[in-house]
C-alpha cells in the first residue's frame, strides 16, 4: 500500500484485518525475540569504525548498582516481527542514500542499523537493528553479571518466577548482536568486556551459534565468559499485530557499543549496515527515503531526544515496558489499523466488511 513516509505496511494486511474481524482468521501465538539498539557517542558513517569510548566514560564497565533500577518495570525487531536466524556472510557498510556519512547532521549518539536485503519475504529493504527470536537453548545456564535473573523478570514485566525465561531473553538480545553484528556483551571477568571479536576462530564460534551446532550458553562456557546482563537496559516492547502470520512479542534492548569492538554486517538477511544519527534516520523515513517498521521509526524518535549514550540510558530505568500491540477496528465504513499511544501509524482502509477487532 502506498505511503508518503518510510512506514512498512504489506498489501496483505486489509484482507488478513478482513478475516480476521469476520472470525475467520485465528492469531499465530507470537514468538519471544530481542533487539538492541548498539548506540556509539562520536562520528557516523559506515560500521567499522573504532567505538570512541564506553558510554560510560570508562573501561567499557557498569557496575551491577547502576542497576538497582530493576526493581522497578521499564522498557526496554519489530511488532511486525524480528528477523529470522542470520548466517555468516560480507557485505558493505554504507550509509543510506541521501544521508550523511560522516560527524555532521544531527547531535546525539549515533546507533547501529541494517538493511533487510529485498529479497527477503519479509519486511524486505526494511531498516531495523539487530536481533531475533529465543533459542530454547539460551535458557541453559549461563555464567551471569548484573540483575538477578528475577529482577530482570521484573524488568521484563513477566512474572518473578520467571527468571529462566527472563535469562532467554537476555541471552537472546546478547547472542543476535554477536551472530548479526559481531559485538559481543560478555567478559572473562564480572567488570570486563571482550576487547576484540575479530579472527577466524571468533568467526568460527560466531558461524557455529548461527547454523545453532552452538549453544550461548556452550559458546561461553568454552571460553570462560560472563554475561554482562548489565550492560543491557530495557527500553520498548512490540507485539506483532493479530493478524500478521509471522508474530513475534519483542523487545527492544539499548547498550553501548564496547570499547575497542567494532561491528560488521556479519547477518545474510542484511546488504547493508550503518551507524546514523536518530534524527538524520526519521528524516530519511519521514521523506519516505527509508523504509521502515513502527517500532523501529518509534524507538529512533524517543532517542533522537538524548545528548549522549550516558543520556539515554540513563533515561532507560524509566521507560514504560506496557506491550505495543496494534488494533483494528470497522469505523464508519472502513477499516482503522492503529497502534495505542503512536497516532502517526494510523492507517485507513476504505471499503472494509465484516465486524472490528480487539
Amino acid at each position: 500500500m502506498s505511503t508518503t513516509n518510510g512506514q512498512w505496511y504489506p498489501p496483505e494486511w486489509p484482507e488478513r484485518i478482513r478475516l480476521l474481524s469476520a472470525g475467520e482468521l485465528t492469531p499465530v501465538t507470537p514468538r519471544r525475540a530481542a533487539t538492541v539498539l548498539l548506540l556509539r557517542d562520536g562520528p557516523c558513517g559506515t560500521a567499522g569504525q573504532d567505538a570512541p569510548q564506553d558510554a560510560q566514560g570508562g573501561d567499557g564497565e557498569h557496575t551491577p548498582d547502576e542497576f538497582d533500577a530493576a526493581e522497578q518495570p521499564d522498557a526496554a525487531r519489530e511488532s511486525a516481527g524480528a528477523p529470522e536466524p542470520a548466517e555468516a556472510a560480507e557485505g558493505p557498510e554504507t550509509p543510506p542514500e541521501g544521508l550523511p556519512d560522516a560527524a555532521g547532521g544531527a547531535a546525539g549518539p549515533a546507533v547501529y542499523m541494517l538493511r533487510r536485503r529485498a529479497s527477503m519475504a519479509f519486511a524486505g529493504g526494511a531498516y531495523a537493528y539487530p536481533g531475533g527470536s529465543v533459542d530454547p537453548r539460551d535458557e541453559r545456564m549461563v555464567t551471569w553479571a548484573g540483575p538477578s535473573r528475577a529482577q530482570w523478570a521484573r524488568r521484563l514485566g513477566l512474572d518473578p518466577s520467571e527468571g529462566t525465561q527472563a535469562q532467554a531473553i537476555v541471552c537472546a538480545a546478547v547472542r543476535e548482536t554477536f551472530e548479526e553484528a559481531g559485538v559481543l556483551l560478555a567478559g572473562p571477568t564480572p567488570h570486563t568486556v571482550v576487547a576484540d571479536t575479530t579472527g577466524d576462530d571468533w568467526e568460527a564460534d560466531r558461524a557455529a551459534l548461527v547454523a545453532r551446532d552452538l549453544s550461548f550458553a556452550e559458546f561461553l562456557d568454552r571460553r570462560g565468559l560472563v554475561l554482562r546482563s548489565d550492560l543491557l537496559s530495557c527500553w520498548a516492547r512490540w507485539i506483532t499485530p493479530e493478524f500478521e502470520p509471522r508474530r513475534y512479542d519483542t523487545w527492544f534492548f539499548v547498550a553501548a557499543l564496547p570499547r575497542g569492538q567494532r561491528t560488521r554486517n556479519a547477518s545474510t538477511e542484511a546488504d547493508r549496515t550503518v551507524w546514523i544519527r536518530p534524527g538524520d534516520a526519521a528524516d530519511g523515513y519521514d521523506r519516505g527515503e527509508l523504509l521502515m517498521m513502527p517500532p523501529t521509526i518509534a524507538t529512533l524518535r524517543q532517542l533522537a531526544a538524548y545528548d549522549s549514550v550516558a543520556d539515554a540510558l540513563a533515561a532507560a530505568t524509566d521507560r514504560d515496558l506496557t506491550p505495543v500491540l496494534a488494533r483494528a477496528r470497522l469505523e464508519n465504513g472502513e477499516l482503522v489499523l492503529s497502534w495505542p499511544g503512536h497516532d502517526e501509524f494510523t492507517k485507513h482502509i476504505p471499503g472494509a466488511t465484516g465486524g472490528p477487532s480487539a
